[in-house]
C-alpha cells in the first residue's frame, strides 16, 4: 500500500476558515441552523468547525449534534462481523429549522441517503444541506451533492482516501491510498 499526502495541516485549517466563512455567508443568524456531525469521522470537521464559529467568528449559539446512521444504512446486514454503533446526541428537534450535515468524505452518498432517513426521528427539517471536506466526485451512486466542499478529488476505484484527525490520529492529514 502506497500513501500520498493530499492536503496537509496547513491546507487543513484553510478549508475549515473557507466552509466557516461560506457557512456564515449563507446563515449569517444561526439561530434557526443546527450543524450535524455524522458518526464515526464527520464528527471532527463538525467539532473543528464549529470552535472555528465560536472562537474566529464570535458565534455564541451553535446548535450541534451527533447522528449515528449505522442501521439506517442499506448495506448494515451484508457485513460478516457485527457492526458496532456509534452513539445518536441530539437534544433537540430539528422541526423547520437549516440542518447542516457534515461528512469527512463524500463517495458513494449511501450515508447522506441514510442520514436523511435517520434525521426524520427528529423532526421535519425545513432544509437540509451537505458539507464534506472530501468530494469524490466521479464515485457517486445515488444523486447528492455537497452544497460546501472543502476539496474535489478524483481518485480511481483502487483508491481510498483516508483523513486523520489530531484530535484522534496525532495529525491532521489527507491521504490517498492504493488498495490495490
Amino acid at each position: 500500500m502506497s500513501n500520498k499526502i493530499l492536503i496537509n495541516s496547513a491546507e487543513i485549517n484553510i478549508i475549515l476558515h473557507r466552509l466557516a466563512c461560506q457557512l456564515i455567508e449563507n446563515h449569517p443568524n444561526l439561530e434557526n441552523t443546527v450543524i450535524i456531525g455524522l458518526q464515526p469521522r464527520g464528527v471532527y470537521l463538525a467539532q473543528r468547525l464549529i470552535t472555528l464559529l465560536k472562537e474566529k467568528f464570535g458565534i455564541e449559539t451553535v446548535y450541534y449534534g451527533q447522528l449515528d446512521i449505522t442501521f439506517y444504512r442499506d448495506d448494515f446486514r451484508r457485513s460478516e462481523e457485527p457492526l458496532k454503533a456509534n452513539q445518536t446526541n441530539i437534544k433537540f428537534i430539528v422541526e423547520d429549522k437549516h440542518v447542516i450535515f457534515i461528512d469527512d468524505v463524500l463517495f458513494s452518498g449511501r450515508s447522506i441517503r441514510a442520514a436523511l432517513t435517520a434525521i426524520q426521528s427528529f423532526g421535519r427539517p425545513k432544509s437540509v444541506e451537505l458539507m464534506v471536506l472530501i468530494d469524490r466526485r466521479f464515485s457517486r451512486e445515488l444523486p447528492i451533492q455537497p452544497d460546501y466542499t472543502g476539496r474535489q478529488v478524483d481518485v480511481i476505484n483502487q483508491e481510498k482516501v483516508k483523513i486523520y484527525w489530531k484530535e484522534r490520529d496525532e495529525q491532521d492529514a489527507v491521504y490517498i491510498t492504493n488498495i490495490s
